[in-house]
């Protein structure tokens, strides 16, 4: 397929503090691996080699990481925001890099089953300026929606609501003429959402939506990254970048689970993590080198590489950063974030939000 691959990496994932304090969001194992070799998987699937990552926090991490992409079939290509530019902006940004006369878009921070093909063929057939992926949502009032017509065509961008007229969302991937994101003016703040796809449709430019009902999810929250990683694990959500079988858990080489212990709803273990008896270990994800103690608890939770988690100890929903010591007995429920290096004595307290 003839079609550049824009994949939007620059923010700095502030909801999934302290995980991004080292690292940009994308990078964060999920499933095994960074989440964007997920998304990488996903585009090389449908064909597309030529990938621009447009990046700003933290650059030289994913350029460290994936290199010129020919590990995983791709070419890949960067370039640095140095000031935020907003999401038209970012895609205006990365135009030099471009070889074709289409483009897609993508947000770096979201799960996705879109049928790339089908998208592009939508794109394609309706000879479309721009075509946005929208996907139907049980509860679209958190989102904005996007009105269409009975032939797909947009008909309307509306904000947050109470009382949306459509369950119909932007999902945060699109597919550009290279002539109209040529259009965006450069090196300014632009909102793609705001800005360039309402200016098109007061300008009687095609604008088309391509709407489906598949596994769609953002994971700018601890609960959703928690949700997303389990839901590739037991191959709810879809990629080609799953290092082992599909299952009620991903064991990486090295991690040792005791025999009485029990890992699963999704589960990813990282390498060389250590979960003892009678321990259990449920939807959660459990960074390289942790330690899950003896009769420990851990549900719905992000646990950093290094950190111990002590014997009896419960944690739900949480986030412990990288190294963080949680002693015996604690327990840590209800949105609670503990920073990288901290340690909380075996004290018994307990902590809620």
């Amino acid at each position: 397929m003839k079609v550049d691959a824009v994949i939007l990496v620059g923010g700095q994932g502030t909801r999934l503090r302290p995980l991004t304090l080292f690292a940009p969001k994308p990078m964060l194992p999920t499933a095994g691996v960074p989440f964007l070799e997920h998304m990488l998987s996903r585009i090389r699937e449908a064909g597309i080699v030529h990938v621009v990552l447009g990046t700003s926090y933290k650059a030289s991490v994913f350029s460290d990481y994936f290199g010129d992409g020919s590990r995983l079939g791709l070419d890949i290509e960067y370039v640095v925001e140095t000031e935020a530019l907003g999401t038209g902006g970012g895609i205006r940004n990365v135009a030099d890099k471009l070889r074709y006369d289409t483009v897609m878009v993508f947000n770096g921070d979201v799960v996705s089953g879109v049928d790339l093909c089908a998208l592009y063929a939508t794109h394609v057939a309706n000879n479309a300026d721009v075509t946005l992926h929208l996907v139907k949502v049980a509860d679209p009032r958190a989102f904005g929606c996007v009105a269409t017509g009975a032939k797909g065509e947009v008909l309307e961008f509306l904000e947050k609501t109470e009382d949306p007229p459509t369950n119909q969302i932007n999902a945060g991937c699109y597919v550009f003429k290279r002539e109209v994101l040529l259009a965006i003016p450069p090196d300014r703040v632009v909102s793609v959402e705001r800005e360039t796809f309402p200016n098109l449709l007061k300008a009687g430019a095609p604008v088309f939506g391509y709407v489906e009902e598949s596994y769609w999810l953002d994971l700018g929250t601890p609960a959703a990254f928690v949700k997303g990683s389990a839901d590739l694990v037991r191959g709810f959500a879809p990629t080609a970048a799953l290092p082992g079988p599909v299952g009620d858990s991903l064991i990486l080489p090295g991690a040792h689970v005791a025999k009485t212990a029990l890992v699963f709803g999704g589960t990813t273990l990282g390498r060389d993590v250590t979960v003892g008896d009678e321990a259990v270990v449920e939807e959660s994800v459990v960074f390289e080198g942790a330690q899950i103690d003896t009769g420990a608890r851990v549900v719905r939770s992000i646990v950093g590489a290094g950190a111990t988690i002590g014997a009896g100890a419960h944690v739900c929903d949480a986030v412990i950063g990288d190294r963080a010591l949680i002693g015996a007995g604690c327990e840590l429920r209800a949105g609670i974030r503990v920073w990288p290096g901290v340690e909380i004595p075996a004290s018994g307290i307990r902590f809620s939000a």
